[in-house]
């Protein structure tokens, strides 16, 4: 067999199995394994193919056609342009959280040296690509689980981020992490499915992590946390900004402005979905809250 024979059989035997986009799927396992891009194809594709790789990509072509992640497949995957190791266990990077992250650089861009909480890390893409727009950022990424709290820590390493500080930490819980008005942003990408729309997400969400999707009964438990408890770890006139779901921004408005955010705005994605709300912290609430 050929490698341009291996990599046509690859994606007629996905296109086959009902994978959405079966050329770059099949494409993406081709060049893990073989080494080559496209123009390396072109030159090299008559050539033959060594049965020993065949035989692996062909396993890993039947992982994929069962509904198992590409990312996870190829054990990384790009954010930001930048390489973030993923596997059982950790959330995978997607683009759309980019809105998030963008949102906040910019909320903080006359800001020296911000201070800034992740709260659900997963992988470190939000907090690492926020070092990546704020050379003088200092972030701390608060993550419970400890799959990803490992990956989390290795993507600080393989991205040279070390002003990402990894902290294990329930965040519906460990509000002590951070103290009362200490905080120049605090910037999440939650838990946002309700509980009972898990079971109906396409087979490959449902590979990712149950902790890293489950949002409570209506998907909106981690925003709850959020408005009660660590508003009040901004700064007078620092920042807010959270990923959300589908059809969730004027209940997590709501919730901001009830807990006293104020200049609240609705960031949409590049499909023109609500993909992300940010608001300023006053500083006017009362400090009894949770320490």
């Amino acid at each position: 067999m050929t490698l341009q024979e291996a990599y046509l059989q690859g994606r007629q035997y996905l296109q086959k199995a009902g994978i959405e986009s079966p050329a770059f799927d099949a494409f993406c396992l081709f060049t893990h394994l073989f080494g080559l891009d496209r123009q390396g194809l072109a030159i090299h594709g008559k050539e033959k193919a060594a049965a020993k790789t065949v035989t692996e990509y062909q396993r890993m072509l039947i992982r994929r056609a069962e509904g198992y992640p590409l990312q996870y497949l190829l054990k990384e995957w790009q954010f930001m342009g930048m390489p973030f190791l993923v596997g059982e266990g950790v959330l995978i990077p997607r683009d759309d959280t980019e809105v998030v992250v963008y949102e906040c650089a910019q909320r903080l861009k006359q800001v020296k040296d911000p201070v800034i909480v992740d709260l659900c890390a997963g992988s470190g893409a939000v907090a690492i690509g926020l070092c990546s727009l704020l050379p003088g950022a200092r972030i701390t990424a608060v993550e419970w689980s400890e799959k990803a709290f490992d990956y989390l820590q290795r993507n600080i390493s393989v991205n040279h981020m070390e002003r990402v500080i990894p902290v294990r930490g329930d965040v519906l819980r460990d509000f002590q992490l951070a103290e009362n008005g200490s905080l120049d942003a605090l910037v999440s990408n939650p838990p946002y499915i309700p509980s009972g729309d898990l079971s109906s997400l396409q087979k490959e969400v449902q590979w990712e992590p149950r902790m890293a999707l489950d949002g409570g009964g209506d998907g909106l438990d981690f925003y709850r946390a959020i408005a009660e408890n660590w508003l009040i770890k901004l700064k007078a006139g620092g920042i807010a900004a959270v990923e959300i779901g589908i059809d969730q921004d004027q209940q997590v408005k709501a919730l901001f402005e009830e807990a006293g955010l104020r200049e609240i705005r609705t960031i949409p994605d590049l499909s023109g979905i609500p993909r992300a709300v940010s608001g300023v912290w006053p500083g006017k609430k009362s400090q009894t809250a949770s320490q």
